[in-house]
């Protein structure tokens, strides 16, 4: 899964990346917690006649799916993630797989090591990021639920896959990565049927992504500085497929 996340590039960046996105400066945020608004890259309404730039436009949702037809979002669970196995088809992503499909733009994720309990051992978080840096683009669904005064909120969920034999040493599921070349595709929902995306959420090479044991501190919301990024030494590092020692306090697969 992906409970946490980063972005920390500046607006210019963002907007270069994703072809011209009209964005207002934001603060840097190294700790992305469910609940709190993300934001995520739509297909827009149309640029005018001879622009050669994407049509896309940026907005802001609540990270955690709420399906339109849900009558009490209390009495429903925080969909933070939808497995692309199944969100064609189960219902509570049907509808959003068809027609709102959304890229969430990050700089990477934290995720967890968690060891059996009878080892006795702490779970350890780490920074996954991509290894030639920059801003990559998170497979995501956005709704719109609409309660009975007529009030409506925004949401939206991040799409996972089977980890790579890199980040399985660490959890077994990932976000997918979408890569700049199939945005327009993704995001396409009148003319690319989500069985015609099918292809795109797949896990990412096994080399895209490093992944760097940090502090516990990533475990409290309240904690929002770049001190959670900040290398720590383990004991006992995980062993990478080719078993090749990491070094520097930095987990490394290759």
């Amino acid at each position: 899964m992906c409970g946490r996340f980063a972005l920390t590039v500046s607006s210019v960046d963002l907007s270069d990346v994703f072809s011209g996105l009209d964005l207002d400066d934001f603060p840097a945020r190294y700790n992305i917690a469910p609940t709190q608004p993300i934001l995520v890259v739509i297909s827009g309404e149309g640029r005018e006649q001879g622009s050669n730039l994407a049509d896309r436009r940026a907005v802001l949702v609540r990270w955690g799916l709420t399906p339109g037809w849900v009558k009490d979002p209390r009495d429903f669970p925080l969909l933070i993630n939808a497995r692309s196995e199944t969100a064609i088809g189960k219902a509570s992503f049907r509808a959003a797989m068809r027609h709102r499909r959304v890229l969430i733009p990050a700089s990477g994720f934290y995720e967890w090591h968690r060891p059996p309990k009878e080892s006795g051992e702490r779970p350890q978080a780490y920074w996954i990021r991509p290894r030639q840096g920059g801003v990559i683009a998170f497979a995501g669904l956005m709704e719109t639920w609409s309660s009975a005064d007529g009030s409506e909120v925004d949401t939206g969920a991040i799409l996972t896959t089977s980890a790579n034999s890199a980040i399985s040493a660490i959890h077994d599921r990932m976000p997918i990565v979408i890569r700049p070349e199939d945005f327009t595709r993704w995001l396409d929902c009148k003319t690319q049927e989500p069985r015609e995306v099918v292809d795109l959420m797949q896990p990412v090479q096994d080399d895209f992504f490093e992944a760097v044991p940090v502090s516990d501190k990533v475990n409290k919301v309240a904690n929002m500085g770049p001190d959670l990024q900040e290398p720590v030494v383990i004991e006992k590092p995980l062993k990478a497929p080719d078993e090749q020692k990491p070094d520097d306090g930095q987990l490394s697969f290759f």
